[in-house]
């Protein structure tokens, strides 16, 4: 039922936001260098690793690592790029890894590749079981103001009682939080 509910809202999505997607890639290709997308290397299920797309937010050559762990995140940005994050249409690309099943639209924010103490703690606790999503149940109660042990902690929440009620109220809540910008750091 989740993966049939996943391909259904994900390619609806993708069909709405075409015509803004090729918009947002036109606006970054005129106000930056380098390709509209970027690839990160991300953990998946059971702890693999797959290329998840977003809209390039950043400069070439910046660092791999966290956002939080960059000493001035802002100089990094490209001239669009603090609108994408803020407004977190850096992330539509991902109905791409939502469609070929690398993600889903709700689970646990996939971490990058080199974010070590969070991977090994939710695959201590589990929940490296869960397919990664775009958005999750730590997203919506807190997203990056929140440290990683009370990530997990909502990540384990979701985990115990996921369903299709849970999921569908963590995609309204989304919603809320994107529009009145809610949890965002950066």
């Amino acid at each position: 039922m989740k993966r049939t509910l996943d391909l259904l809202l994900a390619s609806l999505a993708a069909l709405l936001l075409l015509l803004p997607a090729a918009g947002i890639a036109l606006l970054i290709k005129l106000t930056s260098r380098g390709p509209v997308l970027y690839w990160s290397d991300r953990i998946g299920q059971n702890n693999r690793v797959f290329r998840m797309p977003k809209f390039r937010s950043m400069r070439l050559g910046t660092p791999a690592v966290a956002t939080h762990l960059l000493a001035d995140p802002q100089t990094f940005l490209t001239p669009v790029g603090s609108f994408l994050r803020r407004s977190s249409l850096d992330e539509l690309p991902q109905l791409w890894s939502v469609l070929v099943g690398d993600m889903s639209l709700v689970g646990p924010r996939p971490a990058l590749y080199n974010q070590y103490d969070l991977i090994e703690l939710r695959t201590r606790r589990g929940v490296h079981d869960l397919l990664p999503g775009l958005t999750g149940w730590a997203q919506v109660n807190g997203r990056d103001e929140l440290p990683i042990p009370v990530k997990v902690d909502y990540d384990v929440e979701y985990l115990r009682n996921q369903s299709v009620w849970l999921d569908l109220r963590i995609l309204c809540l989304t919603v809320a939080r994107v529009v009145f910008r809610e949890g965002v750091s950066h």
